[in-house]
């Protein structure tokens, strides 16, 4: 975004605003230094026990000289005097009947210049918009990295497990985590009256009925069978999604190559999920996209990362 430059006259309407409005040097005072006050370099040395406009020109001078640093806390000030209505300081002065209406015209003559430079407020607070949504999204993306990598972790640990019984019953859930993490409706495993469904997800309008197996070794022909059969007793769209983290056999993919009702990943896959090398969802909808094109049930990861 490109910034744009205070005008020099908004600068000198600031030190005729700060000299008119305070009539004592200790009011002055007190509100620069409040100002500044996360930025003590802007007064310090200032001799504050001189002559009230020579200060309040050497603090608006160090505004001007570092303006790319200064800009916002300049742009503050000089709205808030400019919005200045009453002058508790000048109220206390014996001339105060020709006092304040000096301190108004000197308020309304930066008033001028704010409502100029409104472009610059409006442009200030949309960058600090677009700072707080990248701020925001990238939170979001480290909590999401930081969760994806737990969930990695867990992957390798059931991968060490002694008891694969065990391990397998941990396997749902964890693909459940997984599922929802991506914002894919998840569902763990459930029991129809002839049948027992080991998840379910929904994912681009489509239902996808889960099966997950983690055994010693790759999924049989057989497998693939019976699972395309429960997959196609479901409504027109319904989908599969068969989970073999040891893979299947080569039968069984040629098996399902040029016909499928369901779609495939295996341990490969999920370990890309898991790195963050594709989104879930993103795999899904190639993996689809593939047995929509080629009638195939597999299509490893590594291919969609080609």
């Amino acid at each position: 975004m490109r910034t744009q430059k205070i005008h020099p006259g908004a600068y000198q309407a600031l030190v005729e605003a700060l000299a008119s409005i305070y009539w004592y040097k200790k009011d002055l005072k007190k509100f620069i230094q409040t100002r500044a006050a996360e930025r003590p370099s802007l007064v310090a040395g200032i001799d504050f026990d001189g002559y009230k406009r020579v200060f309040a020109e050497e603090f608006v001078d160090r505004l001007m000289a570092e303006e790319g640093q200064n800009r916002d806390l300049t742009l503050n000030i000089m709205l808030e005097v400019a919005q200045m209505h009453s002058f508790p300081s000048l109220k206390r002065h014996d001339d105060a009947a020709t006092l304040v209406p000096a301190a108004q015209e000197a308020v309304a003559a930066l008033r001028t210049w704010t409502d100029r430079h409104q472009g610059l407020v409006e442009e200030r607070e949309a960058l600090e918009a677009e700072i707080a949504e990248r701020r925001s999204k990238m939170e979001a993306g480290q909590g999401f990295a930081s969760k994806l990598a737990v969930l990695k972790a867990q992957f390798l640990e059931l991968g060490q497990m002694q008891n694969r019984q065990q391990a397998g019953l941990q396997f749902e859930p964890f693909l459940n985590q997984l599922f929802n993490l991506f914002d894919l409706e998840a569902r763990l495993s459930y029991e129809l009256a002839s049948e027992q469904i080991d998840g379910a997800l929904r994912f681009d309008t489509d239902d996808y009925i889960v099966e997950a197996k983690w055994r010693k070794g790759p999924v049989e022909v057989e497998d693939f069978d019976k699972f395309d059969a429960k997959v196609r007793r479901k409504g027109k769209n319904a989908l599969g999604l068969f989970i073999s983290v040891n893979g299947f056999t080569a039968g069984a993919r040629s098996e399902y190559e040029k016909r499928t009702s369901f779609i495939t990943m295996d341990g490969g896959d999920l370990i890309c999920v898991l790195e963050g090398r594709i989104p879930f969802d993103e795999l899904l909808g190639r993996k689809k996209r593939w047995a929509n094109q080629s009638g195939s049930c597999f299509f490893p990861a590594q291919l969609a990362l080609s």
